[in-house]
């Protein structure tokens, strides 16, 4: 294979790449005026990226030796993960503006633009070294992002909060991928799945343990999911949104690649760490939302619940089992996205941040749009027919029958019920609570239009995508079998 094609293969991450050390210089000659036309290009680098993935990118196999994988399943993950950062981008100025009174930095789009190479480079990842650098750089640029406001009490502590115990998830994630080499001979997924399929081994055990907890930290899923409520309440807004999209997105099939390619021949061992992280997040994330009073907070914790649902298609190890998780995880992030945007707009008289959950009493009469807005994705995200959060869930519990795990899919929908408990909370609250204060000013153009956008994809207007969404993932998943 020509040195060109494999280049051709990695052109999204080249695109990023390029893209952000050429921003990064015009900020630093450029200085705090440069934020906006930074900020704008920095969106066009990912359409840019965007753009890139239809071509070899997207089909081309394996480059360098097998370190990089450029299929279908990459494309798809990747075209979630550049719409998620691109929004992050877009709603970020009016944010700091208001909140802390003092322009954007032209760091922030710089930093989104690393992170999202990264995750493009685990998502593509044939090798688990490859995989450890694009975690990194990820994880770097994330942990500048969540105390970007340097002022903010709460954004240091999220930062630090996140930054110490991503080190620890990054330790346990490399101590698995040593004793995975050491007792396989080989960092390359398939080489990894041959010595897997020689039969059971103590210390490939014990690595691929480790390894899945070391992937359980970057999705949040119990039991490493401690650090998602603190990060998500005390970083910047549009910092949240991104956190609970793109990356979410990025780790999710990271650990669908790693589990198929990498230890398919241990399904049986690995199916049992995955079946029990998708049970206690469901629990959890139910259970520890409901007395939540910060809606950033109950956020994170419904990251934690959907992460559980996500799992269980994951755990049935099939092609319809991936890609019903691809489908899942794509509705998500419209879902989790719109929500954040509404938070956005949760403001006091004085431009100050409201997070209080008891603010939103009465919206349907003081600001009815976002009330309606609001109730679309709360019933989407509590599975409520016929918005497309249904179909999600019915996607991964379909897959799990199939599997012949209907006992797990049976525990599963059982345990949507507390987690719909307090989303419907929240639309009493906003339809049939008194009053609260109303939130200052309006949404921009780009706000609006970005909540409006959601909340048509995720209503009954959006069902004729549902054949195309289904198909794309099933066609992303057969590229992995």
């Amino acid at each position: 294979m020509s040195y060109s094609l494999q280049l051709a293969m990695t052109l999204p991450e080249i695109v990023l790449g390029l893209g952000a050390i050429l921003l990064m210089l015009v900020a630093a000659w450029g200085g705090q005026a440069s934020t906006r036309v930074v900020s704008y290009a920095a969106v066009a680098v990912i359409a840019g990226a965007f753009i890139a993935l239809f071509g070899p990118a997207s089909a081309g196999g394996s480059a360098f030796d097998g370190l990089y994988r450029a299929d279908m399943f990459a494309a798809f993950s990747k075209a979630v993960i550049y719409a998620a950062a691109a929004v992050s981008i877009l709603i970020a100025p009016n944010f700091f503006q208001r909140t802390s009174g003092e322009d954007l930095r032209p760091e922030y789009p710089v930093l989104i633009l690393l992170s999202t190479a990264g995750m493009g480079m685990m998502v593509s990842a044939g090798d688990l070294l490859t995989l450890y650098v694009g975690l990194e750089l990820m994880s770097l640029a994330s942990y500048v992002l969540a105390s970007f406001m340097r002022r903010d009490t709460r954004s240091a502590e999220a930062g630090l909060k996140y930054f110490i115990l991503g080190a620890l998830a990054s330790g346990m994630l490399l101590y698995g991928i040593s004793l995975v080499y050491g007792f396989s001979g080989t960092t390359l997924f398939g080489g990894i799945a041959d010595a897997y399929g020689e039969g059971r081994s103590l210390g490939l055990l014990i690595g691929l343990v480790f390894v899945f907890a070391g992937l359980a930290f970057k999705i949040s899923a119990v039991p490493l999911h401690m650090w998602t409520p603190d990060v998500y309440e005390g970083a910047p807004t549009p910092v949240t949104t991104f956190f609970a999209s793109a990356p979410k997105m990025a780790a999710m099939a990271m650990a669908i690649r790693v589990a198929i390619e990498a230890m398919g021949p241990a399904i049986h061992d690995w199916r049992q760490i995955v079946v029990f992280a998708a049970l206690a997040s469901i629990l959890l994330g139910a259970f520890g939302a409901i007395g939540q009073k910060n809606i950033k907070r109950l956020l994170a914790y419904s990251s934690i619940n959907n992460v559980g649902f996500a799992l269980i298609g994951l755990a049935a190890g099939t092609q319809a089992g991936v890609a019903s998780v691809l489908f899942y995880m794509a509705v998500y992030v419209v879902m989790t996205i719109g929500c954040f945007l509404i938070v956005l707009q949760m403001r006091d008289a004085a431009g100050n941040q409201v997070e209080e959950i008891d603010a939103l009493s009465g919206m349907s009469q003081t600001r009815p749009g976002l009330a309606a807005a609001m109730a679309i994705f709360m019933f989407s995200l509590a599975g409520i027919p016929p918005l497309l959060g249904f179909f999600s869930k019915l996607e991964v519990f379909n897959a799990a029958v199939q599997a012949d795990l209907l006992w797990l899919a049976s525990i599963g929908i059982v345990g949507s019920v507390p987690g719909a408990f307090y989303y419907l909370s929240i639309i009493k609250r906003m339809y049939f609570d008194k009053p609260a204060p109303k939130f200052e000013g309006r949404p921009g153009v780009i706000e609006g239009g970005l909540i409006t956008l959601s909340a048509v994809a995720l209503s009954p207007l959006s069902w004729f995508g549902l054949t195309c969404l289904s198909a794309w993932t099933m066609l992303a998943a057969k590229s992995l079998f």
